[in-house]
């Protein structure tokens, strides 16, 4: 196995604007997707005459790289140099996920999908500005089946003022109950960012508590049927993890693609300028699309070292901490070790604080 080294590739593009996101993302540029396409290519082969490593994995995402053809997006991925097991994600949009759409993703060398599903139930898709059907989540599920995908995940979104703990239960009674059940889940609390419809409107924002009782519920349940707890927002039955995840996770080195793609490397973090559009006329004017960097010193890539694996079920070191008192009821220790315990996975900012390399 090669040490793990994660390309990741931005695609911009939406057909629609959920009110919770700030993502660099907009559902006005489709026009710019043939010249977008040829200009992330562009990047990637200067990358390559600089000595470019192979990739263990590379993971599509948005916006909706689903926006895109087939074609042109493994027209980007066969640009790629990849190691020969490399794991290769593209985020999908449940209305996307046609038999025809996952076939070409699956014979173009793509192994590992991801669905937006958020919820199965029609006022929370409401409520987060979601357009697919309350039966997107079983349709999805044949579809990349019928494709021939052994691996693949479901996104829940947990938070929305529409939504009850019934509503989360039914949701998860629906995606466990499938005949072919997602083998990863992720469940993401909403957030309200500043921008966005759903930030600047207090009356719909999350209850803190109701959000946290949401996310022990699905936690608890996934448990129960046999998956395992990856990271604070992660679950997959043994054996599919998202191993691009972990390059994130393990702090190892990564580099991003197109527009607002952000890399790191050997302690150095670059990000790209953030519209396509202004990313565009820079390669085509043969300039790097660079729109920021930062060098970190050691001390902070320990730091983000520490708080990365603290979110993880590997957890750190005993040592990374000077004491244990104050957090003891969120943590827990085991052959030297410390993890967060599941009170804990929602107040890990609470812990990291705490961390030796932080003080």
């Amino acid at each position: 196995m090669s040490r793990p080294f994660g390309v990741y590739v931005h695609v911009p593009f939406c057909a629609h604007r959920c009110d919770y996101c700030a993502f660099a993302t907009y559902s006005d540029r489709d026009h710019l997707m043939d010249e977008y396409v040829d200009c992330v290519i562009r990047e990637i082969e200067w990358a390559k005459e600089e000595g470019l490593a192979p990739a263990t994995s590379v993971f599509f995402g948005g916006g909706t790289p689903s926006r895109l053809d087939a074609e042109q997006l493994l027209r980007i991925l066969h640009a790629i140099p990849r190691t020969q097991d490399c794991e290769v994600t593209v985020e999908c949009n449940p209305e996307d996920a046609s038999i025809e759409r996952l076939t070409a993703y699956r014979e173009g060398g793509v192994n590992r999908m991801s669905f937006g599903v958020q919820s199965t139930q029609p006022a929370v898709l409401a409520d987060l500005g979601r357009r697919h059907g309350t039966m997107a989540h079983v349709e999805v599920s044949q579809a990349v089946h019928r494709a021939g995908f052994s691996t693949w995940n479901m996104d829940l979104i947990v938070g929305s003022r529409a939504e009850t703990l019934d509503d989360v239960r039914a949701t998860l009674h629906d995606l466990l109950g499938l005949e072919f059940a997602p083998p990863h889940i992720s469940c993401y609390a909403l957030t309200p960012e500043p921008a966005t419809p759903l930030g600047k409107d207090p009356s719909r924002h999350p209850d803190e508590d109701e959000t946290a009782d949401a996310y022990d519920l699905v936690g608890l349940t996934l448990e129960e049927h046999g998956y395992e707890w990856e990271e604070i927002s992660n679950w997959a039955k043994p054996g599919h993890e998202c191993r691009h995840n972990h390059v994130y996770w393990d702090h190892d080195d990564y580099v991003g693609f197109g527009s607002a793609a952000h890399s790191h490397q050997h302690g150095r973090r670059y990000w790209n300028v953030r519209t396509p559009d202004r990313y565009i006329a820079m390669v085509r004017n043969g300039e790097r699309p660079l729109g920021g960097e930062e060098v970190l010193d050691e001390n902070t890539q320990q730091f983000e070292r520490d708080s990365l694996a603290l979110r993880t079920r590997r957890g750190v070191a005993i040592e990374a901490f000077d004491s244990l008192d104050e957090i003891a009821h969120l943590v827990r220790v085991r052959d030297g070790r410390v993890t967060l315990a599941p009170e804990g996975r929602l107040l890990a900012n609470q812990v990291i604080v705490r961390l030796r390399s932080g003080s």
